[in-house]
C-alpha cells in the first residue's frame, strides 16, 4: 500500500512539474521580447506598427509572414532598398543590429507571435546560421 501511495505521489509531482515547464518556443519568445525592447522598439514601436512610410510594421505584416528568410537576413545583415509591406512601399535603411544567431532567432520568434502574428514554427539558431548575405 505504501508503494502505491508513494508511486501516486511521485507521479503527481512529476505531472505538476512537467505542466509548469515552458516550451522552448515560449522561452525564446520571452528572450525575444527583451531583445526587441532593447534594439527594435525605437523604430518599429512597442505595438509593432512601425512608422508609416518610414519604418515598416511588424504587426500583421505580410512581408514578415511570407518572407521569413528575408526578415532574418534584414536583422542579421541590415537592409536597404525598397520593400513592399502590407501594400505600402518602404525605402529606408536598417543597420545590422549586431545580434548573434540565437538572439536573432529569439527576436524572430517574438515578432512572429506578437501583434496579430501567429507562427508556431520556431525559428532556430541553426536556421539563422544558414542565412547568408
Amino acid at each position: 500500500m505504501k508503494y502505491i501511495v508513494l508511486s501516486l505521489a511521485a507521479s503527481a509531482i512529476l505531472f505538476i512539474s512537467n505542466t509548469n515547464q515552458k516550451s522552448p518556443l515560449k522561452e525564446s519568445i520571452e528572450r525575444g521580447n527583451e531583445i526587441y525592447t532593447d534594439f527594435c522598439v525605437s523604430c518599429h514601436l512597442p505595438n509593432g506598427q512601425g512608422v508609416r512610410k518610414t519604418y515598416p510594421p511588424l504587426a500583421n505584416s505580410d512581408y514578415l509572414i511570407k518572407k521569413q528568410e528575408a526578415s532574418i537576413k534584414a536583422i542579421k545583415y541590415g537592409l536597404s532598398g525598397s520593400i513592399l509591406v502590407n501594400g505600402e512601399t518602404y525605402n529606408n535603411v536598417m543597420t545590422p543590429m549586431g545580434l548573434d544567431d540565437q538572439e536573432i532567432a529569439d527576436v524572430m520568434n517574438y515578432i512572429n507571435n506578437s501583434w496579430g502574428n501567429k507562427n508556431d514554427k520556431m525559428v532556430t539558431k541553426l536556421q539563422v546560421s544558414k542565412v547568408k548575405k
